[in-house]
């Protein structure tokens, strides 16, 4: 926490006219050349300014550059640079020859930044949960939440080694193990004033910066043929991108390695893969299914759409699972949580060994709590892996980091930023671990979907990255 702190300086807010402006801000193409080459870097320099047209003279900026070359189904994102003096220097390489779009969204102004952190780790009501306890042939409905603040008699569902706990008020003569279902709504609370709440409003949100620039004609030069990739494997740092991999032909291209494509159903031969997070690797466990038409579905006579999935095809000796994670899970419809378990108690009593591969994925139901919530969360399972590997080393563990999503939906909530800032800490949680991350937050830049749930075409490249690092 105390490194994200350093991250987001707080920032003076009075009035939106003195937050930066997407309209009146500069930003400058560095040495412009009449011919751009595959390969090349090309900068731009971005002077901010607020609404009244004044240099601003501190940095935090919330900014997205990509470059785009959709009738190639081409996309990268760039990288931007912070001198926290109020300008930024924007890098794109120049992936691929052809008509390229550049794009720079001012996501959040600095100042939204700044207030939507701190609203953020102030309270943990901002979505209520409603539990249903069995009671014969009926059943009790009470209030339920990750904190509490109430009188009455609590259940207390605890993880006493890992201090994860959730807590339910008791309802009246039924005990607390009778708790058999969940759902939850939004309350309508916030920690914004009205005036920094206008700071989220469609029309601030997402907004373009070099929308007077033209799209640009990158060749090939006569370049000489970049030279043969190693094949990505697992625990390759090449394939954290740290050197903005692209999207060509609607396929993943990491920089320092190549990705060969490889016949799924081969590949997971005698493999158990054990997918646990949220639904967004969820769509995983669809592709498998709809991809590899043996794998047939086990009834697991669990219901509704958080039940665990299990599917096997017994020809291959191919076991997939795919396994929610533990409290907060935010839903609107009723689910079962008889068997809700947290992700570092499945680890702990986890076997593992070579053909024993787990991918896990959260991060989409954290946004809405303060982000102790999320860090304690993801060191516990780092704890649970570390174990694992200290008994089982062979064992595969993926980290897939989250999708972006929708940018203007419940800002203060689910805002991307509160989103970004779980992918930073993920990475920095899990760098000592012998763990391969998979970056579906660059991928899902590079791509330009923001869709907390991408389309197929980004699943499948995604999945694509797994059977790379095991075969």
């Amino acid at each position: 926490m105390e490194k994200l702190d350093q991250l987001i300086p707080p920032r003076p807010f009075t009035h939106v006219s003195s937050t930066t402006s997407a309209t009146h801000s500069k930003a400058t193409l560095l040495s412009p050349q009449d011919t751009y080459c595959r390969g090349d870097q090309l900068d731009v320099l971005l002077e901010v300014r607020d609404h009244l047209g004044c240099r601003k003279e501190y940095g935090g900026d919330f900014l997205r550059a990509r470059m785009s070359s959709p009738a190639l189904k081409a996309g990268a994102s760039g990288k931007v640079t912070d001198f926290n003096n109020g300008t930024y220097l924007v890098s794109f390489t120049l992936f691929w020859e052809g008509r390229v779009s550049l794009s720079l969204l001012l996501i959040l102004p600095s100042e939204g930044v700044s207030v939507l952190w701190r609203a953020r780790n102030q309270g943990y009501d901002r979505v209520i949960f409603t539990g249903q306890f069995a009671n014969g042939t009926s059943h009790v409905n009470t209030d339920c939440a990750l904190v509490l603040n109430s009188s009455a008699e609590l259940c207390e569902y605890l993880d006493s080694r890992d201090q994860e706990a959730f807590y339910c008020v008791k309802p009246p003569h039924i005990p607390c193990a009778a708790l058999t279902h969940m759902h939850s709504k939004n309350r309508d609370v916030s920690y914004l004033s009205k005036q920094e709440r206008s700071l989220f409003e469609r029309s601030n949100v997402g907004i373009e910066m070099m929308e007077k620039f033209d799209a640009i004609t990158v060749s090939k030069c006569n370049k000489k043929t970049a030279p043969m990739k190693k094949k990505c494997k697992f625990g390759m740092a090449s394939t954290i991108p740290s050197g903005q991999p692209s999207v060509w032909k609607d396929t993943w291209n990491p920089v320092s390695c190549s990705l060969a494509p490889i016949e799924m159903k081969e590949c997971l031969r005698g493999k158990f893969i054990h997918l646990m997070g949220d639904s967004t690797i969820r769509q995983w466990m669809e592709y498998f299914k709809s991809s590899i038409k043996t794998l047939k579905s086990v009834d697991l006579h669990e219901s509704g759409k958080f039940q665990n999935q299990f599917a096997v095809d017994l020809d291959k000796n191919i076991k997939i699972q795919w396994q929610k994670h533990g409290y907060p899970l935010i839903r609107s419809l009723t689910y079962s949580v008889k068997e809700i378990e947290y992700i570092a108690q499945v680890i702990d009593r986890t076997g593992g060994e070579k053909n024993t591969i787990i991918v896990i994925s959260l991060g989409q139901h954290f946004r809405p709590f303060p982000t102790d919530v999320f860090i304690r969360r993801a060191l516990s399972i780092h704890d649970s892996v570390q174990r694992l590997l200290l008994r089982s080393p062979d064992t595969v563990v993926i980290i897939k980091t989250e999708n972006i999503r929708e940018m203007h939906s419940d800002v203060e909530r689910f805002s991307v930023f509160h989103g970004y800032i779980q992918y930073l800490a993920t990475k920095d949680i899990f760098q000592d671990l012998n763990v391969s991350i998979i970056d579906a937050w660059d991928i899902t830049i590079a791509y330009g979907t923001n869709n907390v749930h991408p389309p197929q075409s980004v699943v499948r490249n995604q999945i694509n990255i797994l059977l790379n690092f095991i075969c």
